[in-house]
């Protein structure tokens, strides 16, 4: 199974962005992620967002468990602060020395619904695994992240080099030409965008992306790989947003 991108090849799903959008975007780009909502209002007004909007589009959020709110400070949920955690890892990877070793996990559990089951191949994705067939997931092991302990009916295989040509096997397990593909797409978009609302559409397509980034040894990429070049820009526009949000929206 190859793991799914946000848009066709040399494409970008450069969505239109709600108030709702404009909010989580600015929140999940700061540490600590709470701001007053008298920040708030300034900080969303270049995205073209009103007070009005942005109150009611608040009490929406919190009312749906997107946002907690003690006195007018709003704060992410537990759920969106794990997302917040997977867009820090995705600008920063943690990764580690690979010696052409692969990592593999087998489905051992039976007697799954189809929600759980959808469940699994989300968090298995999430982890930069890729499905070689039904049930066994795989990639070179060279991320430095543990497992969650809720994969515990799920047994892990350290695997020895694989039999055939291993850049056949990244290339087959996932899209590399069309990530890389979308990746310059959105890099283009990034440089040329001016207006403060197209430029927060393109990172926050650029961020969706790098949440799909393999992150593969160097070995295994194609030539001119732009993962580097994408995280390098989104962590810049990061910075640049960090700088609006003040003292207490520094990135860490």
């Amino acid at each position: 199974m190859r793991m799914n991108v946000s848009a066709e090849p040399g494409g970008a799903a450069l969505r239109p962005l709600s108030a709702r959008s404009v909010v989580l975007s600015l929140l999940l780009g700061a540490h600590p992620p709470e701001l007053p909502v008298k920040d708030l209002v300034g900080l969303v007004e270049p995205f073209g967002v009103g007070g009005s909007t942005l109150r009611a589009a608040l009490s929406r959020m919190v009312t749906a468990g997107d946002l907690r709110r003690a006195d007018a400070v709003y704060r992410l949920s537990d759920r969106l602060l794990a997302r917040q955690r997977r867009q820090d890892e995705a600008l920063r990877p943690r990764t580690r020395a690979w010696h052409g070793d692969w990592e593999m996990l087998v489905i051992t559990a039976t007697g799954r619904g189809p929600a759980e089951r959808a469940d699994l191949r989300t968090r298995l994705t999430a982890l930069r695994l890729a499905e070689l067939r039904e049930g066994v997931w795989l990639r070179p092991a060279n991320l430095g992240r543990p497992l969650p302990a809720e994969l515990a009916r799920v047994t892990l295989f350290c695997a020895a080099r694989p039999d055939g040509d291993p850049h056949e096997l990244a290339a087959g397990l996932w899209p590399l030409d069309e990530w890389a593909a979308t990746a310059r797409t959105l890099l283009a978009h990034t440089a040329a965008a001016r207006r403060p609302a197209d430029r927060l559409t393109a990172f926050a397509a650029s961020v969706r992306h790098l949440l799909t980034d393999p992150v593969l040894p160097a070995g295994l990429l194609p030539a001119g790989w732009p993962g580097e070049a994408l995280r390098t820009a989104y962590a810049d526009y990061q910075e640049e947003l960090s700088a609006s949000l003040g003292p207490r929206g520094r990135v860490r």
